[in-house]
């Protein structure tokens, strides 16, 4: 396999293929592709799980029709040429059925969900380079749950380039994520997954 690039970084495709080798061979990491350029992130802490297993919870409970897909490699940024691979990823059940590894968003994606990682990348990725994507993806609401400053930020309104609505709380306090999501959560457990 050869990294071919186009000026700007490693292509999609042969991301796509170098993520699949490199996965057989290093346990404990993911691989994304964000303007040209891999990024890993270790595989999370049990936190970091029962958060997740906390929002899912909440979503079927609140919207039996919808579920929170776990790392759903998906289709990002500008013209697709970035590969995210989010916490969560919340759509109708099913709806991402025969869209592959790295999946389309558009008319799926309903909400991505990141919950942060204690390493040094996190500021870069969930704080920056994840919300520009999405909206770039015009992927209608991205959760973030940030326990490092134990808040919870919710983007929405995408315009192509950045969202232009953004909601912060602190942990405890209840945040109705917007439509077409149309979800409240309370945030008190939050308080009790971080370390």
């Amino acid at each position: 396999m050869t990294a071919v690039s186009d000026g700007r970084g490693i292509v999609p495709e042969e991301f796509e293929e170098a993520a699949e080798v490199l996965v057989e061979h290093l346990t404990g990491i993911r691989f994304e592709l964000f303007d040209g350029k891999i990024r890993s992130k270790t595989v999370p802490d049990p936190e970091h799980g029962r958060i997740i297993e906390w929002l899912t919870r909440i979503c079927i409970q609140a919207r039996p029709e919808l579920w929170l897909y776990p790392e759903q490699g998906l289709k990002v940024q500008q013209y697709r040429r970035g590969r995210a691979r989010p916490d969560g990823v919340l759509t109708e059940s099913g709806a991402l059925l025969g869209r592959g590894e790295w999946a389309e968003p558009e008319g799926a994606v309903l909400m991505t969900l990141e919950v942060t990682s204690y390493d040094a990348d996190t500021n870069a990725r969930d704080r920056v380079e994840k919300p520009a994507a999405y909206a770039q993806a015009g992927i209608p609401v991205y959760l973030l749950v940030d326990r490092d400053n134990a808040e919870v930020r919710v983007h929405s309104e995408p315009d192509g380039v950045r969202y232009e609505s953004v909601r912060v709380v602190p942990f405890g306090k209840e945040i109705t994520l917007p439509e077409p999501v149309g979800i409240t959560l309370d945030t008190e457990p939050l308080k009790d997954w971080v370390h």
